[in-house]
């Protein structure tokens, strides 16, 4: 007979897990189901083991400018790659297992294996998921897992939350074969370091890993099809990004597609179309394929069940609600923006609402910020000026540059700027768009203020601590307002 749970989770990355503890929390009974490792590629080979990697860039970087700091450091300083590697996948390591104590500890079962839906719940019946043998390549070893491991075999649920994902996407006739052609599983542990490096795409992970190379020293191009780099940021925080990136030697070609490469034995050509037509070859050692993910879909019964997609992605609505009862979908497979947190936040308003919880609200995306961890840092939450515009926004706009902030010329790093957006008539905050030093870690301010629908007077009287990078925010308000005072 079938073990039957309350709630079942197909994948255990940020949003599954999350999921899974809110759940138990909640007294339902619990289960997990995973096929390769816990935690899922954000901890393993996304948001974590990559900000490992440019710890050890940013540790590199600050060495080779010791003199700008008054100090005298004997000797080249090398980079040895094995190490670097080895340190981000123990890391990785580190955080799977700590997931896999969380599900001890919240009671969660774990079942080990490939899930698919069978049945959903109708009425008062439950639904279905058989786990069978895993079919996917291990591609890094799963920490020890808690002894109450189960495994192949059919289980029943009132809720089947599918949690699964999303994998790189791949452009036809450019398919990564993972020896010329890097998707990031490659570009995060490469045997070698390559002496050039072609990055196609520069979203979030493909300028993260260009700015990680060119900090190593590899001579790095990065072709982009849209105007900006970082096309979803904010133009003006884009160009000032870019200017940064010039100036470290990194080539980028904007409005410009890869349309044929070709393969050496070690190294590739690529052709790269530019807006006037015109062709460039460009030869490389490696190649970076960052055009992307797709959520994983395939192979979960979606099709019998009925359960309706777009784009690769499960349609739902605010809640995790697919168009089949008793089925769910959080986290990238369920579609953008595919973000570690969107995920985790998506999670515990679908469990919240299965729980029938009062009070439970659908997500706002407006108010997700994004992040992205290069040299120098990027981070946004709401409105960029010209989607205000769009919008037929009456609007401010604040800017306040690092150049005028102590902390950040203490630190040597006085080269980003804080722009802020507001509704001219209400006072509203419509967004923020930082770049610079420990943006990622700013940024959080502002996307408080919005959930609390702080107005530009609320902020304005808020006292920020002297001396921090973080007083740019204010500052960038009350430029806003024609109120600035150091600058």
């Amino acid at each position: 007979m079938a073990e039957t749970y309350d709630v079942i989770i197909i994948g255990s990355g940020p949003g599954g897990y999350i999921a899974a503890i809110r759940a138990s929390q909640l007294g339902l009974k619990t289960a997990i189901v995973e096929r390769e490792h816990l935690a899922g590629i954000c901890s393993n080979w996304g948001c974590i083991p990559t900000k490992a990697l440019l710890r050890s860039a940013e540790v590199l970087h600050l060495a080779e400018h010791a003199k700008n700091y008054g100090l005298t450091l004997e000797g080249k300083i090398t980079p040895d790659i094995k190490a670097i590697v080895a340190r981000s996948r123990g890391i990785a390591e580190r955080m799977n297992g700590g997931v896999g104590f969380l599900m001890k500890k919240n009671k969660v079962d774990i079942i080990w294996g490939e899930a698919k839906v069978t049945k959903p719940a109708s009425g008062s019946g439950l639904g279905e998921i058989v786990v069978g043998k895993i079919t996917k390549e291990i591609v890094q070893p799963q920490a020890p897992l808690p002894k109450n491991v189960k495994g192949e075999g059919t289980y029943t649920a009132k809720h089947i939350i599918i949690a699964t994902g999303a994998r790189p996407r791949a452009l036809p006739g450019i398919e990564p074969d993972g020896k010329l052609i890097w998707t990031y599983f490659e570009a995060m542990k490469p045997a070698e370091m390559p002496k050039s490096l072609l990055v196609m795409g520069s979203g979030a992970i493909g300028i993260e890993f260009a700015s990680f190379y060119r900090t190593m020293g590899v001579d790095v191009t990065v072709v982009e099809v849209m105007k900006t780099v970082m096309p979803v940021e904010d133009a003006e925080i884009s160009a000032f990004a870019k200017k940064q990136f010039d100036k470290q030697g990194m080539k980028i070609i904007l409005e410009a597609k890869v349309t044929k490469v070709e393969k050496g034995a070690n190294s590739v050509t690529a052709h790269v179309e530019k807006k006037d037509g015109t062709v460039e070859k460009i030869t490389a050692d490696r190649m970076i394929s960052a055009v992307g993910v797709q959520g994983n879909i395939e192979n979960l019964g979606l099709e019998t069940l009925g359960i309706k997609t777009d784009r690769g992605c499960i349609v739902i609505d605010g809640y995790g609600k697919t168009n089949v009862p008793g089925i769910y979908a959080i986290g990238d497979v369920a579609g953008p923006p595919m973000l570690a947190h969107k995920a985790e936040h998506e999670a515990v308003i679908c469990v919240e609402k299965i729980a029938g919880l009062p009070n439970v609200h659908p997500m706002d995306k407006l108010k997700i910020p994004g992040c992205t961890y290069c040299n120098p840092q990027v981070a946004s939450v709401g409105l960029t000026e010209a989607k205000a515009k769009e919008q037929g926004r009456d609007i401010r706009v604040g800017r306040f540059p690092f150049v005028a902030n102590g902390k950040a010329i203490a630190l040597g790093e006085d080269q980003g700027m804080v722009k802020t957006i507001f509704d001219k008539k209400t006072g509203e905050l419509l967004g923020a768009h930082l770049v610079g030093a420990e943006v990622t870690e700013l940024i959080q301010g502002f996307v408080i203020a919005m959930n609390l629908e702080t107005t530009e007077e609320d902020l304005m009287h808020t006292i920020f601590p002297h001396p921090t990078i973080s007083e740019t925010l204010k500052e960038s308000v009350l430029d806003a307002y024609g109120r600035a005072l150091n600058a």
